[in-house]
């Protein structure tokens, strides 16, 4: 008999060598049904693989991100099955599963279109009604290439003459379609439920630019077809809310061929700008932090002591100043640090806040880019906290609180992931151990949901990782919190203890919205470009019915720029309705419109850009309204 520790830490026996799939069918029929792939030992493992005795199994279903990216494996296999049947002489490259899908590379003379997709789902469901087996073979790496060359896939012999000679390599089948795969799959086609072709693009073979170009096509699969339903009108609202439409649309901000990866922020892009800054400043006077500023380029010598150069290299820009090699900074922190060095500290200087506004640099791949949320220069809203090791819970407990309180005022919840010690860390076990048990009660003693992200965490420290969710459901990581314990040890960073001896003191890494860029593009997507009225780069737009309307419009607009207003005045000569329509378009919050009445009666006729027509509001009504929703941030 073998016994598996399962999830719950309860033991159960069963025969030796059955499979995992025949494991849970004892332990529940219900369950079985559900259960797409096992995690054995921490390792995701095929239910067709046997037990082994003693090993902890937990039982997933599509519900957890693994059996998402079974089926969704699964699904790619299917494609590709189908594809073979309806184009002759494809290559088939990689199909692996992604967060949100899965897609499959292909090198064929046929162009694929979006209007091939019709035909190839149509294939593919017939692939799953016949519910055809999948089955695992290990041959010999000398059968797979001869089997694979027989067949004519380069690209699979390519990938198994990689491997080393005496490793056996694992084949999934699934009737006329064999691919080269580690797995896992689940047991029969007729798992895939519900599935949908999403686009198709270019991709490098292995991501080599000097390669030749393959075609990829990307779907997506789910459990049910509401679920399906949901995703995809998920994307196509997010499709309207593109922030790289908008931003031009909005004219916030472009991009130029003479700096790729590099925002230009317009007039609008930077009142946008201000005002969440504006925020930031508040929320860090009030949680006691000061500010500073470092320079943005610093020598060799400085990254090699932070470990960036060794770590971090491929990320960043070098220059040579004075024969003498520099680098732009990708990161804040080792600045941080020469400002807390450049002075003698004692125990009761601690805990220290100090905030950073910073821009960095980090060298990004021409096809990684993406609008504002994959740049090559952004505003990190840095802080870095110097403290005892006594105060290290009451701290991030503390940072903690502002995120919470910052995510709320925009309606963003957010979930936790505890980010582990990566496999290019530095630093002793003791260390991490301490670090990341410390990240854990904290989370735990508040009382916040989390999960653990295994070998994500900073070099020099564990993490914890904020993700927020916007208004159609989709998550960001924004904030992070890094505990770090090694940085102090490398730059030698002392204190005088109350005992008079020099100690070291414990430094956390965060930031609130991660990159200023970046969370702008969040926004701007989460509100689909109509912000509230506190964040809103015009909050009101005077609107002169005609030309003998226009100097009494001039007025009020500096009127209103007086007691801090932004707004702006419509000068063309085009009729009302068409200004409406255009400042509906600009999704500026309030219209004033302004006709002889108005004048006669020293009024604004205001209209709400989602309610209409308010009625007539005096210039002292339309300002103290303003002021209160820009104050208290509640519209």
């Amino acid at each position: 008999m073998a016994e598996l520790v399962l999830k719950d830490g309860s033991k159960k026996q069963f025969a030796d060598g059955i499979s995992l799939a025949e494991a849970v069918k004892q332990l529940s029929n219900s369950l079985a049904k559900k259960v797409v792939v096992a995690k054995v030992n921490g390792e995701v493992t095929d239910l067709r693989e046997a037990i082994v005795d003693g090993s902890t199994v937990d039982f997933l279903t599509f519900d957890a991100q693994e059996g998402k990216d079974t089926v969704r494996h699964t699904a790619s296999h299917i494609m590709a099955q189908a594809i073979q049947h309806l184009y002759k002489g494809v290559k088939f490259a990689i199909g692996p599963s992604i967060e949100n899908g899965f897609y499959y590379d292909m090198d064929t003379d046929h162009r694929f279109t979006q209007d091939d997709f019709a035909a190839i789902e149509a294939e593919m469901a017939k692939i799953v009604k016949e519910n055809i087996p999948l089955t695992k073979e290990l041959v010999s790496r000398d059968d797979a290439i001869q089997m694979f060359k027989e067949a004519g896939q380069d690209y699979k012999v390519e990938l198994i003459q990689d491997l080393p000679a005496d490793v056996q390599i694992s084949l999934y089948r699934q009737g006329d379609f064999v691919d080269l795969c580690a797995g896992p799959h689940v047991a029969s086609t007729g798992h895939v439920k519900a599935f949908k072709l999403m686009t198709v693009a270019g991709a490098y073979w292995r991501g080599d630019e000097h390669n030749k170009m393959l075609q990829r096509i990307y779907g997506t699969a789910f459990e049910k077809k509401s679920d399906l339903d949901a995703y995809i009108h998920m994307m196509e609202e997010a499709e309207k809310r593109d922030h790289r439409k908008l931003g031009k649309q909005l004219d916030l901000f472009s991009f130029h061929e003479e700096g790729p990866g590099f925002p230009f922020f317009h007039p609008k892009g930077m009142l946008l700008r201000k005002a969440l800054l504006k925020f930031w400043y508040e929320l860090h006077d009030e949680a006691d932090y000061d500010e500073i500023s470092t320079p943005t380029i610093l020598n060799r010598q400085l990254w090699e002591q932070s470990g960036h150069w060794d770590h971090y290299r491929d990320n960043m820009y070098f220059t040579t100043i004075d024969n003498e090699p520099y680098a732009i900074k990708p990161m804040n922190c080792p600045g941080g640090i020469l400002v807390y060095k450049s002075n003698v500290h004692s125990y009761r200087d601690f805990p220290m806040r100090m905030a950073e506004l910073g821009l960095v640099h980090r060298h990004e791949l021409h096809g990684a880019l993406h609008g504002l949320f994959r740049v090559r220069c952004f505003t990190q809203d840095d802080a870095h906290i110097f403290m005892l090791p006594s105060q290290m819970k009451k701290e991030i407990t503390g940072v903690i609180n502002l995120f919470d309180k910052a995510y709320k005022v925009f309606g963003l919840e957010y979930h936790v992931e505890l980010s582990t010690r990566p496999d290019d860390s530095m630093g002793s076990d003791e260390i991490w151990d301490l670090a990341t048990n410390t990240l854990r009660e904290v989370v735990e003693e508040r009382g916040i949901p989390y999960v653990v992200n295994e070998g994500d965490g900073a070099f020099y420290g564990p993490k914890l990782d904020f993700h927020v969710k916007d208004s159609i459901g989709r998550t960001w990581q924004c904030g992070t919190i890094q505990l770090d314990m090694l940085m102090p040890e490398r730059f030698d960073m002392t204190y005088v203890g109350e005992d008079g001896q020099k100690h070291r003191p414990v430094m956390v890494h965060r930031t609130c919205f991660g990159s200023v860029e970046r969370f702008l593009g969040i926004l701007i997507e989460n509100y689909a470009g109509a912000f509230p009225v506190w964040l809103a780069p015009v909050q009101i737009k005077l609107l002169p019915i005609s030309e003998k309307h226009l100097a009494f419009a001039k007025e009020l607009r500096l009127k209103l720029k007086k007691q801090g207003i932004r707004v702006e005045v419509d000068e063309s000569n085009e009729k009302i309705g068409y200004k409406i329509r255009k400042a509906q378009m600009e999704k500026v919050p309030y219209m004033g419109v302004i006709g002889d009445k108005e004048m006669e009666s020293n009024t604004i006729s205001i209209r709400d850009r989602s309610k209409g027509d308010l009625g007539a509001k005096t210039l002292d009504e339309v300002i103290a309204h303003i002021k209160d929703l820009t104050a208290t941030r509640k519209g």
